[in-house]
Order: structure tokens, then sequence, then C-alpha cells
């Protein structure tokens, strides 16, 4: 299967953007995570044609919005998937946390039906090949911590402190 990979540069580093041939994110990564997602593509897909290759400009438009501070501007990506039913039911839920909102991995679970589930939740939730798009760094410990994000709590961190500032700031415009 031929996939296009287009380096992209964030305002917390490096992005890798894989795309398939109609233009869908399949998989989204940072840079030192290569390896990682080499596998992920790999378990997913099998053998993978990796092409050097242009994403489309209306991909790397919502996400320059979102770094720019729109939160709304990843919710019309187009994305496609492998994995698991269950895995695609809880990447499906990630998408639907607002932006400047957390949850834990024992809420999401319950959200799903699926109460008593969360490491399972958990599980599917680091699994997930498209951070930031699929918001899998919105998911926290039970007891508020930042817990598990693949390319370390500092940048989980810097993601959740720019949502908050964003929402934050959409607030103050919409009270005025």
């Amino acid at each position: 299967m031929p996939f296009r990979l287009e380096r992209w540069k964030s305002s917390v580093g490096e992005l890798l953007l894989i795309t398939d041939e109609d233009g869908q994110l399949r998989a989204l990564e940072f840079e030192e995570n290569e390896s990682r997602l080499r596998r992920l593509l790999h378990r997913y897909y099998g053998n993978v044609e990796l092409n050097e290759g242009k994403a489309p400009a209306e991909l790397k438009q919502s996400l320059k919005a979102y770094f720019d501070g729109d939160m709304a501007a990843l919710d019309h990506v187009v994305t496609a998937t492998a994995g698991t039913p269950f895995q695609r039911e809880v990447w499906k839920a990630l998408r639907a946390i607002p932006a400047g909102t957390t949850l834990s991995y024992g809420q999401l679970a319950a959200k799903l039906g699926r109460k008593g589930a969360s490491r399972a939740v958990g599980a599917a939730n680091g699994a997930n090949p498209i951070p930031i798009v699929v918001p899998c760094h919105r998911v926290i410990g039970a007891d508020g911590s930042l817990t598990g994000f693949g390319s370390g709590l500092p940048r989980k961190k810097w993601l959740l402190d720019h949502e908050a500032r964003a929402v934050a700031k959409d607030d103050l415009l919409f009270r005025k």
C-alpha cells in the first residue's frame, strides 16, 4: 500500500504526516518517533511503501490553524485508520473530547459504556496513530496527573496548555 510522508514543522516540533493516495491522514507522529511510526504502519498495513511527498494543503492549513489557536480547525480533518473495532471506537471517542477538557481513562471507558475497561482504553489510546488530530493527549490519570504520551509528558503538557489558553481566549471574546 503506497503512502506519502511529509515532514512538516509545527510549533511543538517536526511532525511526520502520512497520507494515502486519497489525501486521508493515516498517521501523524513527531520526528523522534519515526521508528515507532514505521512499526505501527507495518502492524496495521503490512509492507507499506512510504514515499516522500506532499500532504494535502488543507491538512497543513488545518494543523497550522490549530497551532495558531483555532481549536476547531482539526474537527474536519479526514482520517482513515486501521486498528481493531475497539481501538477505532476509542479513537472516535477521543475526537469528541472538547479542546481544553481532559478525561481520565476510566471516565472515557464509562463514556464508551465499558466501565472497568480503563486499561483497555489506555492501551487503545497508546496505539493511536494520529495524535493531536485524534487528541489522545486529553486523557489523563484518575488523580489528574499527566500520564503516558508517546512523545513525552512535556509535549503533552504543552498541547494541553496551548488548548487551555486558546479556549480561555475564546471564552473572553465570547463574553464581550
